[in-house]
């Protein structure tokens, strides 16, 4: 207990000439003294707890206010500023204690942005909720600077509205932030792009390497056929001129046994159906090429699904493998609703890929088997076409199962391979609404899984 020279250290002996007053009573007197004492001074320690807090407090709310990047104003209902922080005297260049008790008013830029803060801070409709501003304050320099205030109503412990609490921060800012974020989005989609396309134009390569070989066979009947319809028309011009002179019969006969006319006619159907077979021939070809390269990339039709892959095998065969075994094992058959190009590119890549798992050497400087070979089997996966993709390659180590349809994850050399064939293809597929999936082969390799939903209801033709 603190100790007050005010207070009696003995009981004082009852004053004389009261009446009625014994010395019991004053007894009870001087108790109460020493409980009202003891009280006042546990109120005292009390009040000094009390400021202490109260002092720190005032100091965390002072920390608050000069650590804040955002400008702060509170004024009240007259618009006088009641308080404000560091930040908003920097950006107007005058101190916080010349601040505090100036017009907010004189804050602004303008008479017309006075207005606008004056209808929101003395409000005729005292239940008025906040809003947010985009007012303009002048600067340290007499310059306009665009601010996004958060007005919010400030109200006293009886709810009545004693002014407003304005929070934001200087637009140019957010504008310089959101300036370099969409700056560096737009970069990331050209780059996006440019792998898209750079992973595209591989897939192109492949596919045009083995367009130029399967060309070559028809193009070069059409040119053969060509030369020999070129010298079969001289040599009928000839006979049909000699006919038309009006020579005599058997010099006409001459010249048509010299001429091997007859021969001549009996081989001109062929010529001709060969011709344009070799050229029908060509046009599948440049067809096929313009299916997989079409500029419609949203387009969705129904696709032969056993076609595809057909294509696909027949394409990476003649581009970059021709002595690959590929297997087929068609299963039944069924159409789904998507674009035949980007599955082409699809089925491209997982036998491509197979066929560099199964070609690429291994820790002794051999590939990886003996017999390139790759096991392609479809079936009915209940509402739904699957296609199990298997080779007789290394396969796939378990750490690396979780990443392989990773952007930009290879187990390939550097410049063998970008790490988008698998990404690529796993988003078409699910652009598709079907699954890819990778696993170990019981039989040893690689197995992958192209699962596609069945085209139903009329434009399936059911």
């Amino acid at each position: 207990m603190v100790s007050s020279p005010l207070r009696p250290s003995l009981p004082l002996p009852p004053p004389e000439g009261l009446e009625g007053v014994d010395e019991s009573t004053w007894v009870d007197v001087i108790q109460k003294m020493d409980e009202v004492y003891s009280q006042l001074v546990a109120d005292e320690v009390a009040l000094e707890a009390k400021n202490a807090q109260l002092e720190q407090t005032q100091q965390f709310l002072f920390s608050l206010l000069s650590s804040m990047s955002d400008v702060l104003v509170a004024c009240n209902e007259r618009g006088q500023i009641e308080e404000t922080n560091a930040a908003l005297g920097e950006l107007v260049g005058r101190p916080e204690a010349a601040l505090r008790g100036s017009s907010v008013y004189e804050l602004l830029a303008d008479p017309a942005q006075a207005e606008r803060l004056r209808r929101l801070v003395e409000p005729r409709d005292a239940g008025q909720g906040g809003e947010v501003l985009e007012l303009a304050l002048r600067d340290a320099a007499g310059q306009p600077v665009p601010v996004d205030l958060n007005c919010t109503p400030r109200r006293n412990a009886r709810g009545r509205r004693v002014g407003l609490v304005m929070v934001g921060r200087p637009l140019g800012e957010l504008k310089r932030a959101y300036h370099q974020l969409r700056e560096a989005h737009e970069a990331l989609k050209r780059t996006q792009q440019q792998l898209l396309h750079s992973e595209k134009m591989a897939s192109l390569g492949r596919l045009v390497a083995g367009v130029a070989h399967e060309l070559n066979n028809p193009i070069s009947f059409v040119l053969g056929n060509v030369h020999a319809l070129k010298r079969y028309s001289e040599r009928l011009a000839r006979y049909v001129a000699c006919l038309h002179d009006g020579g005599d019969a058997a010099d006409a006969a001459a010249l048509r046994r010299s001429l091997r006319i007859d021969h001549l006619l009996a081989d001109l159907p062929s010529l001709i159906e060969g011709t344009l077979e070799g050229a029908q021939r060509t046009a599948d070809i440049v067809q096929g090429l313009k299916r997989f390269s079409a500029v419609d990339r949203e387009e969705r039709l129904p696709v032969d699904l056993h076609g595809v892959v057909e294509r696909a095998i027949h394409w990476v065969r003649k581009g970059t493998a021709p002595e690959f075994q590929v297997e087929w094992s068609p299963g039944p058959r069924g159409e789904v609703l998507g674009n035949a190009g980007q599955l082409m590119q699809v089925v491209m890549n997982l036998v491509q890929n197979a066929y560099d798992a199964t070609t690429a050497p291994g820790p002794d400087g051999r590939p990886a088997a003996a017999a390139p070979a790759l096991w392609i089997s479809g079936r009915r996966d209940g509402d739904g076409l699957a296609l199990d993709f298997r080779d007789n390659g290394p396969g796939i180590p378990e750490a690396h199962l979780s990443r392989l349809f990773d952007p930009f994850f290879t187990t390939k050399p550097v410049g063998k391979g970008t790490g988008l064939g698998l990404s690529i293809s796993y988003g078409i597929v699910q652009q598709h609404g079907g699954r890819l999936s990778a696993a170990q082969a019981p039989q040893g390799g690689a197995l992958f899984t192209l699962w596609l939903p069945l085209l139903r209801g009329p434009e399936a033709g059911t």
